[in-house]
């Protein structure tokens, strides 16, 4: 049986992410609180804003901004969208 992980962005147990997506103490973070499902929509959004802003993200400002937008993800806070952009129903 897989692990489970109270997922803080979707507020319920979900499959946990099998090891951090990134080094450090944040990835900690993130594998004790986002399941799989909610890193998989936030690598979908991630990509929309890295291709919409153009960010290049050996600039740090680009990626402070990406990481910013990440936690506001998580936090299901209001994060930043593509002009234009419509969800499917």
């Amino acid at each position: 049986m897989s692990k489970t992980v109270f997922c803080k962005k979707f507020q319920k147990d979900l499959p946990a992410m099998t090891v951090p997506p990134m080094p450090g103490p944040k990835g900690k973070e993130l594998v004790d609180s986002i399941s799989l499902d909610a890193w998989e929509a936030w690598k979908s959004h991630q990509t929309m804003l890295i291709n919409e802003r153009h960010l290049d993200l050996s600039k740090a400002e680009d990626r402070a901004w990406l990481l910013d937008q990440m936690g506001k993800f998580f936090n299901n806070e209001e994060v930043e969208q593509a002009s234009g952009f419509k969800a499917l129903d």
